[in-house]
């Protein structure tokens, strides 16, 4: 089996589970949808221009659903010690750890791509011509996320309060990151040249690539006993 389709069938397989059971999607939106609402009556955006706060809102959304889809995604393998079969698979465990980071960056956009259009009509901000370069971005930086996201929660999954020490080791490690999003995203928002962020996006690039190449890497040695 060739490497590229061990992690489509990795990444398959947790999508066709999660949309038998559209448990995942549903509970991530509505937590999302609930912080967005929460926000929008914590702040008067009659006042508060959106391009100020707008951006380090989305990605408070973002980040602690992605917290919810990382725990999920290692819950289903926990049950009844499904993991220990893929582990004795003939496939190299870091096609295992990318098929997880793609179907993560998949759950994780799926909710982007409901909540930023529904905080656009609930804020009444207009995009214009930066809808393209604005999903670059999230794109980009849900990839960074997904990334060490998913090295984290295979590390934390053996563990009997996995669900409680994943945030603890994963939001100091994603500080670089959130802070090149909530940039990144804020510049887009307010229309700015690319000129004026691209240290951000580089930033961001450069996060994804290394916690990529360091997590293929070292994924053998955080799924040994």
């Amino acid at each position: 089996m060739s490497y590229l389709r061990a992690v489509w069938l990795f990444a398959a397989k947790d999508l066709k589970t999660e949309l038998r059971s559209r448990e995942q999607v549903v509970t991530l939106l509505f937590f999302a949808l609930l912080m967005l609402v929460v926000f929008n009556f914590a702040f008067d955006f009659t006042i508060i221009d959106f391009t100020t706060l707008g951006a380090g809102i989305l990605w408070v959304c973002f980040i602690f659903s992605g917290v919810l889809a990382l725990n999920r995604s290692f819950q289903i393998e926990r049950e009844q010690d499904r993991i220990q079969g893929i582990l004795l698979a003939p496939i190299d465990r870091s096609a295992f750890y990318l098929g997880k980071v793609a179907a993560t960056v998949v759950v994780m956009s799926a909710v982007e791509a409901i909540l930023v259009p529904l905080s656009v009509i609930l804020f009444n901000f207009q995009f214009s011509d930066r809808i393209g370069i604005a999903i670059a971005v999230l794109i980009l930086n849900t990839i960074g996320f997904a990334a060490v996201g998913t090295l984290f929660a295979a590390m934390t999954t053996r563990t009997r309060r996995g669900e409680l020490l994943l945030p603890l080791l994963l939001f100091p490690a994603t500080v670089p990151i959130a802070l090149a999003a909530v940039k990144s995203t804020t510049h887009v928002l307010a229309g700015r040249p690319f000129a004026r962020y691209s240290s951000w996006i580089g930033l961001s690039c450069a996060y994804d690539l290394i916690f990529l190449a360091a997590a293929v890497l070292l994924f053998d040695h955080v799924m040994e006993e």
